[in-house]
Order: structure tokens, then C-alpha cells, then sequence
């Protein structure tokens, strides 16, 4: 296992290194449960409190700390800790272990390009004018279809499915079993059917159902993802219909994430667990959508934008709004509208003494 002195990783943290600058350590751990070789993680002084317990000799420490009263021989002062835990773990993750060059049992297509120094494991399939750019590395079981490009140092994890054509940008990481530009869910009917006529009439629509079946409209546009992209483990992102789907530079989606056909999602987005999208939803640079969202099919929502787990986006959101509920509505407001939700036996209860003093006006005290 590869060792660091503590002087290396606070050069490449832009920390300060304190105490043995050359000691080694060749993992990181939880204070309570390190050892002499790890480098500890004790940002916050009630982390702290377990190297007291654990054998870490040096440890990653918040500013203001007393590292030489822990007990610690060397310390890395992070004046924004959980910044430093993410250059401190990107510094000691190898990544998986995938054997440079190409496995025997992958199947590459004769007029694929495979990038120099790229690393491609067992059973991955590559279709044909496929370019996968240098230093990539692509575990075993993925599949990447007929004219699909990905860019340099992409990182593809186990079961992969990469469809024909899609298009990625350098610095690509997918977790295991993410599949990218499947078709979209787009059917339509003959004549109108049942959604349309709810549509337009907001339910009340009396005429008798149509029997009929669906037709599918065929998915012709492509997915195009950007630079410095992650998508989770089991999410999917459908392509386009006739225009592309698109996923814009640094936006980072999570596990079992659904991303319906034609949306455009911005730069440097977070898009976090079980969030869903409904197709041709517009999305601004730089929104969080918390776990268990939902975007309802054409809306946009603009830069900046905040919205709570479970919130349910049904009509636009200006952009640097903080939304949360269902439907969601500003943050304040949906405060507001809990706080008359809980309010509303004991109101209910007056409102019913008020009847009754008011109907029976002889009867009350």
C-alpha cells in the first residue's frame, strides 16, 4: 500500500503541516479506531476526543486546535475540514484495480479507438467507431454502444451501460450499473386520451374513455454529457427525442437518479438519491435537488436554486430561489403553512366552541 508523508498531503491540501512533517501514513480512519499508520480524521473537537482512545500518531485537526495535547506527533490544520477530507480521501483512493491494456475476454470492434495507456477489464464490450480517450479505465461488464465517445481519465464502474452515440467529456466517472441514453419514455395515442383530456380540464372532464392502445415516438436525439461528470450507481438518463438530452460540466448526479428524455440540466448541478425528472424539464447552473424529488415534465428552473428532499416541482422556479414541500413553495412559506398545519385541530376545536356559542346564544355562559 502506497505511503505519504504528512508534508505531501498538506502541499496538496494548501494546508499547514505541524509537528513531523515526514511522518508516513498509508490510510485514513476514524480517530476512535486508528492506527499507528493511519492519518486520523478529527476536524471537530468531539471527533478529537476519540484519539485519546485510538493510536493515531497524526491527524487531520481544525483550526484552533491543540494537536500536541492530543497526544499527536505531526497534525494538518484544515481551516475548512470537510474541503480537506475530500483531497485527503481523492489522495489515498487507488480506485479499482483494473490491469492496464486490454482483457482478453473484452470484446472490442475492429473500428473502435481505444486511447493510449486506457486499462479495459474482463467481458466489456466496445461497438463499432466507438473512441474511448486516453488513460480510461473501465471495469469489468460495461457495455459501450456503436459510435459512443468518451473523453480522457474516465472512470467507469462495473455493469455500465454507455448506449450508441452518446457523447461524455473528459474526467468521466460512472458508478456500477448506471445506464446512459436509454430511449425515452414517449407514447402517444390515436386520438386524445385519457392524460390529454385531464390535462386540459384539471379532471373534470365527463367524456366516456376511448379504447386504445399506445404508440411509441422513437428516440432519435443523443445524450451529451460534459466535463468532470459522476453519475451514481443505478441512475438512468434517457436520450433525446429529436433534440439531445444534456447533462452540462461538473454536475454530479447520485445513486437511482431517473433523468427523463430531452432535459437539459446545467453546470456544476447536484442531483441527489431517487430524485426524479419528468422529459423536457430545462435546469439552471449550480441547483441542489434534495433525495426523493420530483420535476414535473416541461418547467424550468433557474440557477441556483435549492430545493428540500422530497420536494415535488410542479411550475416554474426563478433562478436563486429555496424551495421545499408538495407542491413545493419558498422555504418560509412552507414553514409558515406547517406550522397552521399542526395548528389546525386546536383551531378546528375553537372553530366548533364558536359554532356552538353562536347557534346556542341562551345555552352559553
Amino acid at each position: 500500500m502506497a505511503e505519504f508523508s504528512i508534508r505531501e498531503i498538506a502541499a496538496a491540501l494548501g494546508a499547514e503541516a505541524l509537528g513531523a512533517a515526514d511522518l508516513l501514513v498509508s490510510g485514513v480512519a476514524e480517530p476512535a479506531t486508528a492506527g499507528p499508520e493511519h492519518l486520523a480524521l478529527a476536524m471537530r473537537p468531539e471527533y478529537a476526543e476519540g484519539l485519546r482512545t485510538g493510536q493515531a500518531r497524526a491527524a487531520v485537526i481544525g483550526a484552533g486546535m491543540d494537536w500536541q495535547d492530543l497526544g499527536l506527533e505531526a497534525a494538518i490544520v484544515a481551516p475548512r475540514p470537510r474541503y480537506a477530507m475530500a483531497g485527503v480521501t481523492a489522495a489515498m483512493d487507488p480506485g479499482p484495480d483494473i490491469a492496464p491494456g486490454v482483457h482478453p475476454s473484452a470484446v472490442i470492434d475492429e473500428s473502435a479507438q481505444i486511447g493510449a495507456h486506457a486499462a479495459i477489464g474482463p467481458f466489456v464490450v466496445v461497438g463499432a467507431g466507438a473512441q474511448i480517450g486516453a488513460r480510461a479505465r473501465i471495469a469489468s461488464h460495461v457495455s459501450i454502444g456503436a459510435g459512443a465517445q468518451i473523453g480522457d481519465d474516465a472512470l467507469i464502474h462495473e455493469g455500465v451501460r454507455i448506449c450508441h452515440h452518446v457523447r461524455i467529456g473528459d474526467r468521466f466517472i460512472a458508478q456500477p450499473g448506471a445506464v446512459l441514453g436509454g430511449d425515452g419514455f414517449s407514447f402517444v395515442t390515436p386520438q386524445k386520451s385519457q392524460v390529454e383530456a385531464a390535462r386540459e380540464s384539471l379532471g373534470t372532464a365527463t367524456d366516456a374513455a376511448i379504447e386504445q392502445s399506445w404508440t411509441r415516438i422513437h428516440s432519435l436525439g443523443s445524450l451529451v454529457i460534459g466535463d468532470d461528470v459522476e453519475i451514481g450507481a443505478n441512475a438512468a438518463i434517457d436520450r433525446g427525442t429529436i433534440a439531445n438530452s444534456e447533462i452540462g460540466d461538473g454536475t454530479k448526479v447520485d445513486n437511482l437518479v431517473h433523468i427523463g428524455h430531452n432535459c437539459v440540466i446545467g453546470r456544476d448541478c447536484l442531483i441527489c438519491g431517487q430524485t426524479g425528472f419528468a422529459g423536457s424539464v430545462q435546469m439552471g447552473d449550480r441547483v441542489v435537488l434534495g433525495g426523493k424529488c420530483g420535476v414535473s415534465d416541461n418547467i424550468t428552473i433557474g440557477s441556483d436554486v435549492v430545493a428540500a428532499g422530497a420536494s415535488k416541482l410542479f411550475t416554474n422556479v426563478p433562478s436563486g430561489r429555496m424551495v421545499m414541500g408538495h407542491p413545493a413553495v419558498k422555504m418560509d412559506t412552507h414553514v409558515e403553512m406547517y406550522k397552521a398545519l399542526r395548528r389546525l385541530p386546536r383551531t378546528s376545536r375553537i372553530v366548533q366552541a364558536l359554532q356552538k356559542a353562536v347557534s346556542n346564544p341562551d345555552k352559553t355562559s
